[in-house]
């Protein structure tokens, strides 16, 4: 059985930190889909050099350019008992694209698709992002309200000043999840219509959203 795990969620709704937990869990492959297009960037693959022309002009990467690189990762030798999906599908086009990619390379697999929807309250959202700070030396990322570092505004690891990311503001989150619900949300739908859909309530602590995925996934 192929698995492929696709999650769905508004911004800051702590999917990054679970796909990875449980691509440890399960020893499947993280595949997240910024980092995958960095990384063919760097490489200079026919792909990448693509990629980083729009990048460059400040555009969105083609969808079927996007499409491309993740059926290439897809392909791989790792990938071959599933992959757990961070950032693909964000659209309905997207969505179908995987069909086709499975329907094309996979049709002698045995694929099970799970999307699993964070249902997280968007106000509890607003505070993670605005309160949001991160290390620029080792990354670590912390929130000022939900868990703050030992010393107002230092990294509790190499003690360097938090910084905020430009896109971290009350405006352009506001425009993300305004994004997030034209273009992504549909996703719940069509999922759900195809009895492949599973809510999971992502407004607890880290550990806790684990255990629950981590049930969903076993389970099912």
């Amino acid at each position: 059985m192929k698995k492929q795990l696709i999650f769905i969620g508004p911004p800051a709704c702590g999917k990054g930190t679970q796909t990875i937990m449980l691509s440890k869990k399960l020893n499947l492959p993280h595949i997240d889909t910024g980092a995958l297009i960095r990384d063919v960037i760097k490489s200079q693959t026919e792909d990448g050099i693509i990629a980083k022309k729009y990048i460059d002009e400040g555009k969105l990467v083609p969808p079927e350019i996007v499409a491309n690189i993740i059926k290439n990762r897809l392909l791989k030798d790792d990938c071959k008992d599933g992959a757990i999906l961070d950032g693909f599908p964000r659209s309905l086009e997207q969505a179908q694209t995987l069909d086709e990619i499975n329907n094309t390379f996979f049709k002698d697999d045995d694929v099970q698709m799970m999307a699993i929807y964070f249902d997280v309250d968007r106000n509890v959202l607003m505070e993670r992002i605005i309160n949001r700070r991160s290390c620029p030396k080792c990354k670590k990322i912390y929130n000022l309200k939900f868990a703050p570092p030992k010393n107002t505004n230092v990294c509790d690891v190499d003690g360097e000043t938090l910084i905020q990311r430009d896109d971290d503001t009350y405006e352009i989150a506001l425009k993300r999840f305004n994004t997030y619900e034209n273009e992504t949300k549909p996703l719940v739908e069509f999922f759900e219509n195809r009895n492949q859909l599973y809510k999971i309530d992502a407004n607890g602590k880290v550990d806790e959203i684990f255990e629950k995925l981590l049930k969903i996934v076993e389970e099912n």
